[in-house]
């Protein structure tokens, strides 16, 4: 034991004398190469603490194998966040050592309340699993299928030259087929919220992902799911963006995220099946439901979001936008005049969405 005292004292005796001719910048380089040692990345500047090599981003919290640099403090927003597998630094890097996704589709299952889910996971060829890329969910309009999403989605064209991932889910068959459950509709017995978020952990574990970039779009009951996760998992989806349906009355009390989110929608002025200004609806059998109408999910989603002022008036695409939300969130309706059951443009919604993290 004496021995060991004696070691540890000569050591630090030794590290102190080292260092004591050292720079604030030299002392800082130590630090960095410190914590890349110990399985993290050191967050820049003032970026505080960085994650180990095994931290998890999904409750916020950083990991402890380097100290803090600077003024900054582990797990705040662009702090040294842990990513699936590794690490990430202040710049968003994440050493994924456990990344084992290649390029491709496939087909996953996932269970879930003991019930098996399944889904399509895609990597497209610009996914080489070396840094931490956004994870988007695709929900499928009723009676779709994820593979069917798949092929007809515009999102992939437009996210596969920025190597994202993307995860298109199977609905569960309801009274008028495949369905997501949102509440009064539509499909019943099931926790699709549950099931979204059992995703999402799954697909960390395989990819590169950064949770801190988690998106959800879709279009008819799938846009109704996309609606329904900005409600009730905003702890995890860091902005939505729905196609062809609207946020519904008979559950609106119930939207109360934990936070500001982000919500970019597209609407037709001519949809049939989810009619613009909105009102009842009986087409799933034995589930009613009411649409508050596009301008009123507009307006719900910005009084749910502290939004202040004014809507701007519609842009080019078509697009009304309040901007003065809170956390920085914003809320944007797209209409398309004579547009029907459209699943929106990964051209405007992309880089709306990608602008946003948790």
């Amino acid at each position: 034991m004496k021995a060991r005292a004696c070691w540890r004292t000569t050591a630090f005796a030794l590290v102190t004398a080292a260092l004591a001719g050292c720079s604030r910048d030299d002392l800082y380089a130590i630090t960095l190469v410190a914590a890349q040692n110990a399985g993290g990345h050191a967050g820049s500047g003032d970026a505080g603490a960085a994650g180990t090599g095994n931290g998890s981003s999904g409750n916020g919290s950083s990991g402890t194998a380097a100290g803090s640099s600077g003024n900054g403090n582990a797990g705040e927003s662009n702090a040294g966040r842990a990513g699936a597998g590794g690490g990430s630094s202040g710049s968003g890097a994440v050493a994924c050592k456990s990344a084992t996704l290649v390029a491709g589709d496939s087909s996953r299952t996932v269970v879930v309340d003991g019930v098996t889910r399944s889904y399509v996971l895609h990597a497209p060829a610009s996914y080489d699993g070396t840094k931490a890329v956004p994870l988007v969910l695709d929900f499928h309009g009723i009676g779709g299928s994820g593979a069917n999403e798949l092929a007809n989605s515009p999102y992939p064209p437009v996210l596969d030259a920025e190597a994202v991932v993307m995860a298109f889910p199977d609905g569960k068959k309801g009274p008028a087929g495949t369905a997501w459950n949102v509440g009064p509709c539509c499909v019943a017995n099931v926790d699709d919220v549950a099931f979204a978020r059992a995703l999402v952990e799954q697909v960390r574990g395989l990819a590169c992902i950064d949770s801190q970039r988690v998106y959800a779009v879709g279009v008819l009951t799938g846009g109704g799911m996309a609606h329904y996760l900005g409600c009730h998992a905003a702890d995890v989806f860091a902005a939505v963006a729905p196609a062809a349906f609207d946020l519904l009355a008979e559950n609106i009390d119930g939207c109360t995220p934990p936070r500001p989110i982000t919500v970019i929608s597209f609407r037709g002025t001519a949809d049939s099946r989810v009619p613009y200004a909105g009102g009842p609806s009986s087409l799933v059998p034995g589930m009613p439901l009411t649409f508050l109408g596009a301008e009123a999910t507009f307006e719900k989603w910005a009084e749910i979001d502290a939004c202040t002022g004014t809507a701007s008036a519609p842009d080019a695409n078509g697009c009304a936008a309040y901007s003065t939300c809170g956390g920085g969130s914003e809320v944007i309706l797209c209409t398309k005049q004579g547009g029907g059951e459209d699943p929106g443009d990964p051209n405007v919604a992309w880089p709306v969405l990608k602008r946003h993290t948790l």
